[in-house]
């Protein structure tokens, strides 16, 4: 473990999530929980309700008390030119969901949700797929589409709604170098006897699918958290399927977060998903 970048013990260290809406949001529990296993007793995380137009006024009241910022939407591409760099990764898909703020006040932005989706699926001992199938478009499924470029071998099938999606997903497919088959989401069922089907759609969106889970499914990384099970995934897991869930990815890509933001390395995994387990059994 390497010690954080902080400065001194005693120097307070802030960090937050920011977004709208943010009520929800579970990142203050991860992020309190990691500071608390690693003793960064003078390190504090709290969430604010910031939209787009608001953004750039709370940039301009950062302090240099200030280490980092998580961002959920709509905020991971307004971001963008608010910021003096960001990170390839976060160029790939044009969204920023962590920026780094240094002692000398310049901030940078990464993507640690394409990071933390290959993470949590090769927890699972899923490193590498022949093809794979993405639910839904939007930012999201262009950070999945980014995270199967790592991992996936041939084809991404796309199931959206509207030739505009499908144009989106083709794009993104393009500028990312992985091979996207767009398909009509009245046929998306026929798509789930891939060997990994990520579900980047809100909560519901899936629950007509249901039904149609294949008699002998791969892996389903289904993004959404909470309400959880979703349908699909109980579905799912019922015919014998391995199933991931959005705390997965919550959870690794807070870790990154925490890693990148205080220096400590490695960030404390197991911690952070009890204390975001314990917090959605609460809800």
């Amino acid at each position: 473990m390497t010690a954080a970048r902080a400065g001194a013990p005693c120097t307070v260290r802030r960090a937050a999530v920011l977004g709208s809406p943010i009520a929800h949001s579970l990142s203050p529990v991860l992020h309190r929980a990691a500071y608390a296993a690693l003793g960064l007793g003078h390190w504090s995380y709290d969430r604010f309700e910031v939209t787009e137009e608001k953004l750039a006024g709370f940039l301009d009241r950062l302090d240099p008390s200030w280490a980092g910022l998580s961002l959920t939407m709509p905020l991971k591409r307004a971001i963008i030119p608010l910021l003096d760099g960001i990170s390839p990764t976060a160029a790939a898909v044009e969204a920023v969901n962590t920026v780094v703020v240094t002692e000398d006040g310049r901030r940078t932005g990464e993507n640690t949700d394409i990071p933390g989706l290959v993470a949590a699926l090769a927890e699972r001992g899923v490193e590498r797929v022949p093809a794979a199938t993405v639910l839904g478009a939007g930012a999201t499924a262009a950070s999945a589409l980014a995270a199967l470029a790592r991992i996936c071998a041939g084809p991404v099938t796309a199931c959206v709604r509207g030739e505009a999606r499908a144009a989106e997903m083709r794009g993104w497919g393009e500028r990312l170098g992985v091979e996207v088959r767009v398909l009509d989401w009245a046929d998306a069922a026929s798509a789930l006897t891939a060997p990994l089907v990520v579900a980047t759609t809100p909560a519901r969106a899936t629950d007509g699918l249901a039904d149609r889970v294949p008699e002998a499914p791969g892996t389903l990384f289904d993004v959404v958290y909470d309400p959880w099970p979703t349908p699909l995934a109980a579905a799912w897991s019922a015919r014998g399927g391995a199933v991931l869930g959005g705390l997965d990815l919550l959870v690794h890509q807070a870790v990154l977060q925490v890693e990148l933001m205080t220096g400590v390395r490695p960030g404390p995994l197991a911690a952070m998903r009890a204390a975001g387990e314990q917090a959605l059994a609460a809800r």
